[in-house]
């Protein structure tokens, strides 16, 4: 309830936590690798609900040039082995979503969604009231990412 609670801060999440380490939406942030950011969602679908976003602040794919289109998708990549090793989940849905009208919550920094799945994760409380529980605190869950990303 913290988190649906507070009031929206200013400027760009992904702009924030990668210039600003100390900012208090970069205790999310479980990996920096060269030229991205992998953070978890703060509103995660499922636990590891990571979002995979390029140091450079650009709206669309198009924008980044061939090096940091690179980087972004090894930082993609990895996160998914990381993902899989610590989580276990039986599949990904992997995606992102450009601009408003696609539903992009930031819609002016590109990012990829990767969401851990687990056969049968879908319970009745989504289904009935649109609410979606999840099994491990936030914080848990980072502090967990954060070894995994450092142990290999």
């Amino acid at each position: 309830m913290q988190y649906i609670g507070s009031e929206p801060r200013p400027g760009c999440l992904f702009c924030r936590v990668i210039e600003h380490p100390d900012d208090p939406d970069a205790e999310l942030v479980v990996w920096r690798p060269k030229g991205a950011v992998v953070l978890l969602n703060k509103f995660p679908y499922n636990p590891g609900h990571a979002m995979v976003a390029p140091y450079k602040h650009a709206s669309s794919f198009e924008e980044l040039d061939d090096p940091q289109s690179l980087n972004l998708v090894r930082a993609q990549r990895r996160t998914l082995q990381v993902l899989r090793n610590t989580l276990k989940p039986d599949g990904f849905n992997v995606g992102s979503n450009l601009g408003n009208a696609a539903g992009a919550g930031i819609p002016d920094h590109v990012h990829i969604h990767i969401v851990p799945r687990w056969n049968g994760d879908t319970n009745f409380m989504a289904v009935i009231d649109d609410v979606k529980i999840v099994n491990e605190a936030l914080a848990q869950t980072a502090d967990k990412l954060k070894r995994a990303f450092a142990e290999t």
